[in-house]
């Protein structure tokens, strides 16, 4: 195979004139390219409005590759490289089960890996399936009751389940092809393996994170759901097993701890455990709305049915903390992401088609422990939870307060929309968010917004919405693991993926759990994995 990079096409292309243009670069006929495969595929609109899409992609074709490569003088050709990642093969059982504790990313891909090695792992979860899960979160949005143990946050496929579904990640890692495959194999689009920015969107992911269960259940893997872990089991430093909610208690000597960054009551056994934990920064503060149109216009300069909705990315460095943006749902919506009573939290998602007229991303502002108001381990947890009550008693109910961009930058209470409309359900409460947000949050975003609309026009239009609090953007404590993985305190306890403070998002997460699935088996046999 040949990979040839940097082919600029425009948007209106077609798959006819890829391929001519590979076998012009080649200075080939178009008829001796036996096979075209797209290895990655990126929007190019810095010349705006002349946006291109841009290819890498392996060829092959009849005749003398090397000799081929010699004739044409193409500097963007180059043997394709070949580099892939084979999970564990199938060992001996251990004398008991795995447990991987929390279905998540990271114990969704440590359960699958365990389950390929033959181990027949046995995972908790306290929410739902994913379709029960779903019925649940849309009577919430809707205005019912929340139910703290399934929603947003908790159940089948964790978090990301209900979010834009992004499965890029700044990690290099060779696991990353082999993890996009397996999510095609489970019903995602073939475009994932190839995206510079793949996302999957919440409307599939709803059966995708089914499906990649159903093979863990037919590889021997057991998933137990509305089971939530409430006490460890430990002996002279070691794992012995755990006790759920229901007071079972299952022997074991080996789990994965997966639980995400919201299980909060979790953090809190382990504390009064002595697991060895530490705060950490993380980051706060809003969710912002514009028109996709309005992104559209600035990122590309026009107007363009061929072309992706447009996403963004923008920082600003001040001195009272960093700002940026997180988690942007093209065509999204902002969504109630609550995990406890009398809390206010939001959050992001989008469909797989990112159909909707809003754009969405949350607005966040760096915090670190020099800053919490609570001293401890969960000084930023405790911190996370006063703001989300404080939502709540802004509306009296888990609508979310929101208040116009331009309102926020005059310091004036809203009283309601301008020209976009906020997407949140259950509903928005307006009024100033100075009410809700502390000042380390609310200034830098003052600050920021006229900063960060010079980079993207129309970012901090003033009839964009603001809706908070954004508080889970990721864990507030990192729980501390030794270089085989396990917690130092406490052998056979391996803290993983983005509650344990070891990932930011759905790829990140599962790379890590498949890591950590890796350390289990290869401790059994004294092997090492890399890190």
């Amino acid at each position: 195979m040949i990979r040839l990079r940097d082919i600029a096409l425009s948007p209106e292309h077609n798959a006819h004139q890829l391929q001519f243009e590979a076998a012009r670069m080649l200075g080939i006929p178009n008829s001796k390219v036996r096979q075209l495969r797209i290895v990655r595929r990126s929007v190019d609109a810095r010349k705006k409005p002349d946006v291109k899409i841009i290819y890498t992609v392996d060829v092959a074709v009849e005749g003398n590759e090397k000799k081929i490569l010699r004739q044409s003088g193409c500097k963007r050709a180059a043997p394709a490289p070949v580099s892939y990642y084979v999970p564990p093969k199938p060992s001996a059982l251990p004398a008991q089960r795995p447990v991987v504790i929390g279905f998540g990313p990271a114990g969704m891909f440590a359960a699958l890996i365990l389950s390929l090695a033959g181990w027949k792992p046995l995972v908790l979860e306290r929410g739902e399936d994913a379709k029960t899960r779903h019925e649940t979160v849309e009577r919430f949005f809707a205005g019912g009751e929340l139910n703290p143990a399934s929603n947003v946050q908790f159940g089948e496929g964790g978090a990301g389940t209900f979010s834009d579904g992004k499965l890029n990640t700044g990690v290099n890692n060779p696991r990353i092809h082999w993890i996009l495959e397996q999510f095609v194999k489970a019903g995602a689009g073939e475009d994932i393996l190839y995206d510079a920015k793949p996302h999957v969107g919440t409307d599939v992911l709803l059966t995708v994170v089914q499906n990649l269960r159903h093979r863990i259940e037919e590889l021997g893997g057991e998933v137990r759901f509305r089971t939530q872990v409430t006490g460890l089991n430990i002996r002279e430093g070691k794992l012995s097993g755990v006790t759920t909610a229901a007071g079972e208690t299952i022997p074991c000597s080996q789990v994965i701890l997966a639980i995400g960054h919201s299980a909060r009551d979790t953090f809190e056994l382990l504390n009064d455990l002595g697991v060895p934990m530490e705060p950490k920064p993380f980051a706060m503060g809003v969710r912002i709305e514009q028109k996709q149109r309005t992104v559209d216009l600035a990122q590309y300069g026009g107007e363009n049915p061929a072309l992706p909705p447009a996403d963004y990315k923008l920082v600003e460095h001040l001195p009272e903390g960093t700002v940026y943006t997180f988690c942007m749902c093209p065509g999204g919506y902002v969504v109630a992401a609550a995990s406890e009573p009398e809390g206010v939290v939001t959050n992001g998602m989008s469909f797989a088609d990112r159909g909707g007229e809003n754009a969405n991303a949350a607005l966040l502002v760096t915090v670190n422990p020099s800053q919490f108001p609570y001293p401890g381990t969960l000084g930023g947890m405790y911190w996370q939870r006063e703001i989300e009550r404080r939502a709540y008693q802004f509306s009296g109910s888990y609508r979310a307060p929101a208040q116009t961009v331009g309102d926020f930058l005059a310091g004036r209470p809203s009283t309601g929309p301008a020209e976009v409309a906020p997407t949140y359900r259950p509903g928005v409460a307006w009024g100033d968010l100075c009410q809700v947000l502390p000042q380390a949050i609310a200034q830098p975003l003052r600050q920021a917004l006229p900063l960060l609309n010079r980079k993207l026009k129309g970012f901090a239009a003033p009839e964009g919405v603001l809706t908070a609090p954004e508080t889970r953007s990721s864990s507030p404590v990192r729980i501390l693991r030794g270089e085989n993985r396990q917690s130092p305190a406490v052998a056979g306890l391996y803290p993983a993926g983005e509650g344990a403070g070891y990932a930011g998002g759905i790829m990140s997460a599962a790379i890590d759990g498949i890591v950590t699935a890796e350390a289990v088996l290869g401790e059994a046999y004294g092997r090492k994995t890399d890190q």
